[in-house]
């Protein structure tokens, strides 16, 4: 009895309950797929998947943050997004089993959990609530996607990193009587890599913007953004 307990109140099991495909399971899908995860720790910097990998799982990430980049043949990254404690990848090599459009990197120590194609199409294909779910993360893939590409698609730096910051406050921001502030630790070399624009420039608008009162880096490395940073860009 007190192993069942401890078994249903593992941190992983609240992570993976509170993630809605998961969610929407039966009680006794969602113990078979529990049990069927494996767990990993990667290490910061270190490859979770690589582009153009056949992927054969479904990543959950039950902590750390891990980044997805497009590598360019200098070795540099684009970031194409982030996913944290909570989050899911690797959907869409369920779907089509094609190979990974992206690479995965650890930006941190991080704990993934990895559930295999067998599974996920046994259990997650067949059910309504599940499928109706996957449509909504592919949606949700397709909408965040354009408005990144829309995003560096404008022609001036600041603009870029304004609307980047933007949408990142949508998918990670939690407001208070400050403002909001994007829940994600990023250095400003990581910013450059969501903008593609050089690390020395970021650091230029930032401390500009910070200036100017649009914004603050807290102690803790995350972004304040202040209300008059959207009173002054119409995104």
């Amino acid at each position: 009895m007190l192993k069942t307990q401890i078994y249903h109140d593992s941190p992983h099991m609240k992570v993976l309950r509170a993630i809605p495909l998961f969610a929407s399971l039966e009680p006794d899908e969602y113990m078979e797929v529990h049990s069927r995860i494996v767990e990993k720790k990667f290490y910061k910097n270190q490859v979770v998947l690589l582009e153009e990998e056949t992927s054969k799982f479904l990543y959950i990430v039950y902590g750390g943050k891990v980044r997805v980049v497009n590598l360019g043949s200098d070795g540099s990254e684009r970031i194409l997004a982030v996913h944290k404690r909570g989050d899911i990848f690797g959907e869409m090599a369920m779907l089509d089993a094609k190979t990974a459009p992206a690479t995965v990197i650890a930006m941190e120590d991080s704990e993934i959990g990895l559930l295999s194609k067998q599974i996920f199409d046994k259990i997650f294909l067949k059910s309504e609530k599940a499928v109706l779910q996957i449509v909504g993360i592919l949606c949700r893939r397709l909408r965040e996607a354009q408005l990144m590409l829309k995003a560096i698609a404008l022609p001036d730096a600041e603009m870029r990193l304004r609307s980047i910051l933007n949408h990142l406050s949508r998918l990670h921001g939690v407001r208070d009587d400050r403002g909001v502030v994007i829940a994600l630790r990023l250095t400003h070399k990581e910013l450059a890599g969501y903008t593609s624009v050089s690390r020395e420039t970021v650091t230029r608008i930032l401390h500009r913007l910070t200036m100017e009162g649009d914004l603050e880096t807290l102690e803790n490395k995350t972004i304040l953004l202040k209300e008059s940073f959207w009173e002054k860009q119409q995104f």
